[in-house]
């Protein structure tokens, strides 16, 4: 993976403190511009913005993961909601793929042209090699679930119920309040 630093004239130490004192306190950019002139570092505000706008990102993902896992760890009872919902990509008819932790917390998300076994297989080896394995699985009662289950031995792990995945389901609803919103304004 290429470095996001390497074309920066500053250091990623002192890129992570403008970007970290932006987000973690309720600073304006000229505020932060200000703090950073009273510990010696001489920066606009424009550099502010730019730096937010260019790694801000990429600092909430590696502080998302951390989170995970570091949750995961100590928490004993660790549970999954899988789903999957129809969506139209390019007015072609797909699968959007969720797996959502027991908070809400999407975990991942994989879009699919077929909804069958391979791709829960799919979901399932992807989550587990970033995860880990959990303690329960919650789907629905699709069957390709239960055969992908079987195929990586995880099948004793799997509850099934009508109401029990409304965690995945509600994973959805944002996804669906975008949809909705951009057909408005199809004519």
């Amino acid at each position: 993976m290429s470095n996001p630093f390497r074309y920066s004239n500053s250091s990623p130490e002192v890129i992570r403190l403008v970007v970290m004192m932006y987000v973690k306190y309720p600073l304006s950019l000229r505020n932060v511009e200000d703090l950073l002139a009273e510990r010696g570092i001489d920066i606009s505000y424009e550099t502010v913005r730019y730096w937010w706008n260019r790694f801000g990102r990429l600092f909430a993902a590696e502080i998302r993961k951390k989170r995970v896992v570091a949750h995961m760890r100590g928490y004993p009872q660790w549970r999954w909601h899988l789903d999957e919902a129809f969506v139209k990509v390019n007015g072609k008819l797909c699968y959007l793929w969720r797996a959502v932790d027991h908070e809400g917390e999407v975990l991942e998300a994989v879009v699919n042209a077929k909804r069958d076994k391979a791709a829960a297989l799919k979901l399932l080896k992807r989550i587990m090699k970033t995860y880990g394995r959990p303690q329960k699985i919650v789907t629905d009662g699709l069957r390709s679930y239960s055969a992908a289950m079987n195929e990586i031995a995880n099948a004793d792990h799997q509850e099934v119920g009508r109401r029990l995945n409304n965690c995945a389901e509600n994973s959805h609803q944002p996804f669906r309040r975008r949809e909705s919103a951009i057909s408005a304004f199809k004519a």
